[in-house]
Formats: C-alpha cells, sequence, structure tokens
C-alpha cells in the first residue's frame, strides 16, 4: 500500500494527521516548523525534508494550510506539489481557499494527468483531533471514491458536492453561516445579560429553542468564561474567509448585508489589545459599541 502524504501541521492539519497516524495510515510529513513533524515521527510517521521528497514517495497528497498564497507556493511553485507528482497521484487542499484558486490547482493537475480534489473541512480543532470533521469534496468521483478511505479517518461526514471547486464554494457558505450566526449568538448573549437572564439557563433554553445554533453552543460559554485570547478560532481566520466570501458575492453580483456587517464587526474586534481574540470576542466590540450609544444618550 502506498503511503499518504500530509503537508501543514498547524491547528487543523496536527489533529487530523495525528487521526492518520493513529489509525494505521503509512504517513508522511513536511511542515516549514522541523519541531511540529517530531511527536508524529515518534508515533511511526516518515519525515520529510521539503516538499519534492515527500510527493516523490506519496500515492495520496494532503495538504491544509493557511491561506491562499501559501496553497498557491505548495501546489504550484517551483518545487510544490505538481512540480514531482507522477501521474495518477491524487492530491487534496483542505485549506479554506477561494474557489478560482482549487479551479486553477485542478487545471493545472490535468496537464500532469494528477487528480486534484478541494475539500475543506469543518469542525474547529476540536473536530480534527476526534476525527469527526465535516469534509466537503469537489471534483473527479472516482479520484473521490479512492481518498474517501483516507478522509473517512479523519471525519465522519464526508460528501462529493460535485466538480471542481464545489467544495470550495460548499465551505464558503458554511463559513457566512458561521460568521453571521457567531455575531447573532453573542449580540443574544448580551440581550440576555444585560435583561438579568442567567446565561446557563439561556443557553440551555436555546438548546432547545428555534433559537439553537452550533454557534450558540460554541461561543456562549467562551462569553461567560471571557476566556478570548490565544484562541485556535482566532478573529483573523474569519476574517480572512468573510473577504473571499465578499470577493466571490462581487463576482456573482449578489449583494450580501448581513455578511457584509460581519466582516466589519469582526475587523473592528481585531483592533482590540488581545492576542490572537477568538471569534466569540466579537461580544467586546459589541459591548463597546454600546456602551458608546448609552454615553450619547445620556
Amino acid at each position: 500500500m502506498s503511503k499518504t502524504g500530509f503537508i501543514g501541521l498547524g491547528n487543523m492539519g496536527s489533529g487530523m494527521a495525528h487521526n492518520l497516524v493513529d489509525k494505521g495510515v503509512k504517513l508522511n510529513i513536511f511542515t516549514r516548523s522541523r519541531s511540529k513533524m517530531d511527536p508524529f515521527i515518534e508515533k511511526g510517521a516518515y519525515g520529510h525534508e521539503n516538499v519534492k521528497s515527500l510527493v516523490e514517495d506519496s500515492g495520496i497528497i494532503l495538504a491544509c494550510l493557511p491561506d491562499i498564497k501559501t496553497s498557491v507556493e505548495v501546489f504550484l511553485g517551483k518545487n510544490g506539489i505538481l512540480s514531482a507528482a507522477k501521474p495518477g497521484t491524487i492530491i487534496v487542499d483542505h485549506s479554506t481557499v477561494d474557489v478560482e484558486t482549487s479551479k486553477l490547482i485542478w487545471e493545472k493537475s490535468l496537464d500532469k494527468n494528477v487528480y486534484f480534489i478541494d475539500a475543506p473541512i469543518s469542525g474547529g480543532p476540536i473536530g480534527a483531533k476526534e476525527g469527526t470533521l465535516t469534509i466537503m469534496c469537489g471534483g473527479d468521483s472516482i479520484a473521490f471514491e479512492k481518498a474517501k478511505v483516507i478522509f473517512d479517518k479523519m471525519g465522519t461526514n464526508v460528501v462529493h458536492m460535485g466538480g471542481p471547486g464545489t467544495g470550495t464554494s460548499m465551505k464558503i457558505v458554511n463559513q457566512l453561516l458561521t460568521s453571521v450566526n457567531t455575531v447573532a449568538a453573542m449580540e443574544a448573549a448580551i440581550l440576555a445579560e444585560k435583561s438579568g437572564i442567567d446565561l446557563n439557563s439561556a443557553a440551555e433554553i436555546l438548546s432547545k429553542s428555534f433559537g439553537s445554533s452550533r454557534m450558540v453552543e460554541r461561543n456562549m460559554p467562551i462569553y461567560m468564561k471571557k476566556k478570548f485570547e490565544n484562541s485556535s478560532a482566532p478573529v483573523r481566520n474569519i476574517i480572512k474567509d468573510l473577504k473571499i466570501i465578499s470577493d466571490m458575492s462581487d463576482q456573482l453580483h449578489l449583494e450580501l448585508p448581513l455578511t457584509n456587517l460581519s466582516l466589519e464587526l469582526f475587523e473592528e474586534t481585531n483592533k482590540l489589545e488581545i492576542n490572537e481574540p477568538d471569534i466569540a470576542s466579537v461580544a467586546l466590540h459589541i459591548n463597546k459599541i454600546s456602551k458608546k450609544q448609552r454615553g450619547l444618550n445620556e
């Protein structure tokens, strides 16, 4: 059985790669920070010095990268994945990028007779660690079925959405709701708190009501504990995703007012003096502008 390659061991990639090693996959790994590879090598993974070395020893290659620039560099750069991939290799991008980037990598892959799958993920670092991710896939259906054996070791909801770029498009839709629902959840928490409602009781009621959402479930406890710093789901990531959504809506001639407002609120939140603020910290900015409004009315 040929080895699987994994590039990128950040907040999401590390949990995904641990699942693969723990579930018996012969795993090649590479990331720019050598020390991040050590725990995987101790478990039996094969560490590589560069992308080229990893690609030459892998039949399927997965990458989970922080941004569009890095994805383009890793997949299409001079010493990137496609520079060394053999015909028939399956290459997968789990990163959140724009549709144009996914389609560009797919088009370049065709020239090399390599199969590309855009397969962004949802579920956060906890889902990555527990192997319960949602994996949204676009690309060739035969390649998807082959790769699904690997995907199933990292996620519990693995879906082929359609042709190239459809996995990325679905992730963008998901991120729209994540951002808007986070803002709404924090507005609800603030309204409940200022109304004298115990937030634990509010969370319990909302969990069984029409107002329920995953973002209420995730973000309200963070708001109650006031633990906004050093987050594995920082505001900067949701800003990146919202800018992708904004560009896409412009291309499709769509007006998305809630999305645009969410971007504005998160950008202001990111100016607060907090190290790696969690997405729930948008509540701090909402409280800040509420105080300013109260001051104007007094």
